[in-house]
């Protein structure tokens, strides 16, 4: 049984930094160099995060934020991809994706994603597992994998998209890879506020600590029930999608084009 005595979670990896204030958790993404990119040792220190928060009865509220002004996370760190060479590869990145950030969403407790700059890829993908997401006026939001990498997005990523914010909009985010800015964000619904760089983390706090301050059953309640609605649209995973992607020449040269700073070469194939 949890108790007030439950140590403070320490992350394994210097990538990520944990810290309580009062009722409310903060866990940043601390690869400022890279743009926050996530690494595999990330992905479980979030989860490992998770299950820290939803034991640890002084915690209300889970804020997270990247390290620097210049970015939320930009994604996943493409120089892992570099080893993918089999089906087994590429299932299993996806399912352990979609059990870290099912981990984030099915959290106890109330969570704000705290934004700055890119938020893309695997970062949106925890942004949108977040219950609310304020953003500062330099974000920039998107899934511009059409145009980096040449991969897909997971069935459950697609249905957190769509909840959000509806297939055309989803269409036009996956298909222009484009990125949109905070006012476009808030408009469609991406984004609960916008607050300037200066007040972002002053604001965020104060957020988490009014939603602290509520009856905790009812908070719980609500959000479960929207998670049940939203799971009506999840679908099981489809191997076809995946492996047509990760397989692909064309995933191959969109993951050595990055990595050499250069515009890839599509062939559809």
């Amino acid at each position: 049984m949890a108790s007030t005595e439950t140590a403070e979670f320490v992350p394994k990896t210097a990538d990520l930094l944990y810290e309580r204030r009062g009722a409310i958790a903060f866990l940043t993404f601390n690869r400022p160099q890279a743009r926050n990119a996530l690494t595999w040792e990330m992905y479980e220190g979030l989860y490992d995060c998770c299950e820290h928060v939803d034991a640890d009865d002084r915690v209300k509220v889970l804020v997270l934020k990247g390290a620097g002004d210049k970015a939320f996370v930009a994604g996943t760190d493409i120089s892992q991809f570099k080893t993918f060479s089999t089906p087994e590869d590429a299932l299993t990145y996806e399912s352990n994706n979609n059990k870290y950030a099912s981990r984030l969403e099915s959290l106890g407790k109330p969570s704000i994603a705290m934004i700055r700059g890119a938020c893309t890829g695997g970062g949106a993908a925890f942004a949108l597992c977040c219950d609310m997401r304020l953003a500062a006026p330099d974000v920039r939001f998107g899934v511009p994998i059409a145009r980096t990498l040449g991969n897909i997005l997971s069935m459950q990523n697609f249905v957190r998209l769509v909840s959000l914010i509806g297939p055309a909009r989803t269409k036009d985010l996956i298909f222009t890879a484009r990125l949109i800015g905070a006012e476009e964000g808030k408009s469609i619904g991406v984004f609960n506020e916008i607050v300037e760089p200066e007040h972002l983390e002053a604001r965020t706090l104060e957020l988490a600590e009014q939603i602290a301050a509520n009856a905790p059953l009812t908070i719980r309640a609500a959000k479960m029930a929207v998670q049940r609605i939203v799971n009506k649209l999840r679908l099981e995973e489809t191997e076809d999608l995946i492996l047509m992607c990760y397989m692909s020449e064309d995933f191959r040269e969109g993951v050595t084009a990055f990595l050499e700073k250069r515009k890839p070469e599509w062939r559809g194939r």
